[in-house]
């Protein structure tokens, strides 16, 4: 239960200055008037009015009066937060379960040692020598 004492700590933690608020409301209208748009493009002209009105309400309230958005956007950050929490875990479990591991059995099956972690008693040392490289000053300064 600890986890959800982390997001309530994280959701009171929410920055909501102006300059947040006003980032809220200014993406907000953009996306009403995106959906204008395409609403346009896809000729459902009828609802095109609606949301170009939320769109500019959204944006002028926003640049003129970030406060009146602090509430919705708490709500809708720690709504964000949470779904976050859910969708990560998910995504690393179907990543590992669905990637990693049919990955690992097959190199198993392959009889492959990627990380070369058997141990062969003939060899004296597991240390690879490098060879060395002598380098100039401008390699130095681009390492990748």
């Amino acid at each position: 239960m600890s986890w959800i004492k982390e997001r309530i700590e994280e959701i009171r933690n929410i920055k909501s200055g102006k300059k947040e608020l006003r980032e809220y409301a200014l993406t907000v209208g953009i996306i009403y008037l995106i959906i204008l748009t395409v609403a346009v493009l896809w000729k459902h002209k009828e609802i095109g009015p609606h949301f170009f009105l939320a769109g500019v309400i959204f944006i002028v309230l926003g640049l003129l009066f970030p406060h009146v958005y602090k509430p919705f956007h708490k709500i809708w950050m720690g709504f964000g937060i949470i779904v976050g929490f859910f969708v990560s875990r998910f995504v690393l479990l179907i990543l590992f379960y669905f990637v990693l591991t049919p990955m690992s059995l097959i190199a198993r099956l392959l009889g492959k040692d990627i990380l070369d972690q058997r141990i062969d008693k003939s060899k004296d040392s597991y240390w690879h020598e490098r060879k060395e490289v002598l380098k100039n000053r401008e390699s130095y300064e681009n390492q990748y």
